[in-house]
């Protein structure tokens, strides 16, 4: 560079969390539906309370609503099933995110459009891939024992 010719200005960056008013990110906040400030990592679960467990497959058909079906008469346990394609039976939602302790998930492609569609929701709750493929119908006997070993060793559960 030429010592005649003049500096160039450093291209400063903008501190965005001093940008807006603690205000104005609350209301933007419940405006979009997310906890803020973010809520801790762990949501901590009374020692009476039962552990709310969501699984998720595409269209909530065979997979997850078997998972449901298998977990919901647990004395220590709720279960909640939903499906990720617009064409599911029942779709999942920001409220059943935050109900869930837990999501358990078919395959790792319905964690990526949970973490894609519900980013700050989904961001602490623990998401388990159990990696069922979709080739079970509803209540398939060996589909029931890949639920019962899978989710019981996750949880701890006999």
């Amino acid at each position: 560079m030429k010592e005649d010719q003049p500096k160039t200005k450093e291209k400063r960056e903008k501190n965005w969390k001093l940008l807006y008013l603690r205000s104005e990110k609350l209301a933007r906040a419940k405006q979009l539906g997310i906890d803020y400030p973010h809520p801790s990592n762990k949501h901590e679960i009374e020692d009476n309370e039962p552990l709310n467990l969501l699984f998720i497959c595409s269209r909530n058909q065979w997979r997850s609503p078997t998972a449901e079906a298998v977990w919901r008469n647990h004395p220590d346990l709720r279960a909640r099933s939903a499906g990720t394609s617009p064409n599911a039976r029942r779709r999942v939602s920001a409220d059943d995110i935050r109900w869930a302790h837990s999501i358990f998930v078919m395959e790792n492609k319905h964690r990526s459009r949970l973490q894609a569609e519900f980013g700050r929701v989904v961001a602490n709750k623990p998401v388990h891939v159990l990696d069922i493929p979709d080739e079970y119908q509803y209540m398939d006997p060996e589909l029931v024992d890949l639920l019962k070993a899978s989710v019981g060793s996750i949880l701890g559960l006999p």
